[in-house]
């Protein structure tokens, strides 16, 4: 999932909408839509020039007459993805063959939410919908062109930072929608306080699964004691403001385009309270830099190094949960010396 440094690795156009529609300027740009279908039998994904709703949607809506090339580029481990070349510029397209819409929509969902802020460069989504005779879904969005060098980290902290403080809601922490948090499920209903939301739809949710999956008894029963510490852990939050987070900023989700300007990509968006952005950060590769800007937009609350672990770990029991008992240790220790503080 790590972006390669140099090419035009996945999604979208340095244009603020389809390419195709840049000649045609009194033309509104074509609003995201979904399709919703049930599961349409399971067989192996075919691209064909007829009935292929992707090429039906770049040629129609998309405004080209034409698609000159097709090539795979780095989709992760999830999805299948390719860049469609066109007379008007490139599309980034990602499939799945086995996962219906429902997950494209929420991702097109988080991604139009960030975009929204005008804070921080993420790919626009076009349209998502199903395969014809398969179980599979696609995302249409823009292509952007990645550049040379990772880009600054102290713009991708200040630009973090604006999107924080700019994408916020009245309605409480969690999303419109749910979503999905690698591949496992991630609940996001509306909630009015941020420790039960984190309890309940967040930490709570990963261990039952952890049980389900692997019958840890003793990592979920410890699990529980920490739960029941969380308002004690999280004291002084009464007050936090759900704003809009990326929910998976790890270093295969952040990249710079052309112009060395920061990228995210593949959210799991939701309102959430905004340290919880660092909960990967154990694999983000974020520097003083970053944190630095950040905090000048953001600033800095008091006992965030003392609740850093704790948004980690809602992180690592996912990576239990997708990749197995490697992770375990890390979520134990991490319970443990939370439950030793708040005896």
């Amino acid at each position: 999932m790590m972006a390669a440094a140099t090419s035009s690795l996945h999604l979208s156009a340095l244009l603020p909408f389809p390419p195709g529609l840049v000649r045609r300027r009194q033309r509104r740009p074509p609003r995201f839509s979904a399709l919703r279908f049930s599961h349409p039998p399971s067989q192996p994904l075919r691209i064909m020039a007829d009935g292929d709703p992707i090429r039906k949607w770049i040629l129609e809506e998309g405004g080209a007459s034409r698609i000159t090339r097709i090539s795979s580029v780095g989709g992760g481990c999830i999805n299948t993805a390719n860049r469609y070349e066109t007379d008007v510029g490139s599309f980034f397209v990602k499939t799945n063959r086995n996962i219906g819409p429902e997950m494209f929509e929420a991702e097109a969902a988080g991604l139009d939410a960030m975009f929204s802020t005008d804070t921080i460069r993420v790919p626009k989504p076009w349209k998502v919908g199903s395969i014809p005779r398969t179980r599979g879904s696609y995302i249409i969005m823009e292509y952007i062109e990645i550049g040379s060098s990772r880009g600054s980290q102290a713009e991708l902290g200040r630009q973090l930072g604006e999107m924080h403080k700019t994408g916020n809601t009245d309605q409480g922490f969690g999303f419109h929608m749910d979503n999905t948090i690698g591949s496992t499920p991630q609940h996001n209903p509306w909630t009015a306080d941020w420790v039960t939301f984190f309890r309940d739809h967040r930490l709570g949710f990963q261990l039952k699964l952890i049980k389900e999956q692997y019958g840890d008894n003793d990592l979920y029963a410890k699990g529980q004691r920490l739960l029941e510490k969380l308002p004690l852990l999280l004291q002084g939050l009464d007050n936090v403001q759900p704003c809009l987070l990326h929910g998976d900023l790890w270093s295969g989700n952040v990249v710079a385009d052309s112009h060395g300007s920061p990228v995210i990509l593949d959210p799991a968006c939701y309102y959430g309270h905004s340290e919880a952005e660092f909960g990967m950060s154990w694999c983000a590769g974020f520097g003083p830099t970053f944190y630095d800007a950040y905090f000048k937009v953001m600033p800095k609350q008091p006992g965030f190094e003392q609740r850093t672990e704790l948004y980690k770990l809602y992180h690592y029991l996912n990576h239990y949960n997708l990749f197995g008992s490697g992770y375990r240790s890390s979520c134990t220790n991490i319970i443990d010396s939370y439950l030793a503080v708040a005896c």
